[in-house]
């Protein structure tokens, strides 16, 4: 039995790369419009009418295809938390 010894860097380095082919070999990417839940996952929250103060005051995107149909655009929802991120000293 061998046993391979890597630098830390060297590790995710490569951990990274097998990631990066296994998306492209299989093909997977996010939908850019997400359930409801999906997007409460994302925020970290729990309550849908905190997710619809963030529709309705406009700080993330939405689309209603139909009345009871609500998808949230993932991209809006990453740049809302950028755009809260405080900074560290």
């Amino acid at each position: 039995m061998e046993v391979i010894c890597l630098e830390d860097a060297a590790f995710y380095s490569l951990v990274e790369q097998v990631v990066q082919r296994l998306k492209e070999t299989h093909g997977q990417t996010q939908d850019k419009w997400i359930t409801d839940d999906e997007a409460m996952q994302l925020l970290n929250i729990k309550s849908k009418t905190t997710l619809q103060k963030f529709r309705d005051e406009g700080k993330i995107r939405y689309s209603q295809p139909q009345k009871k149909i609500i998808l949230y655009d993932r991209d809006s929802i990453s740049a809302f938390l950028e755009s809260n991120v405080k900074e560290t000293f």
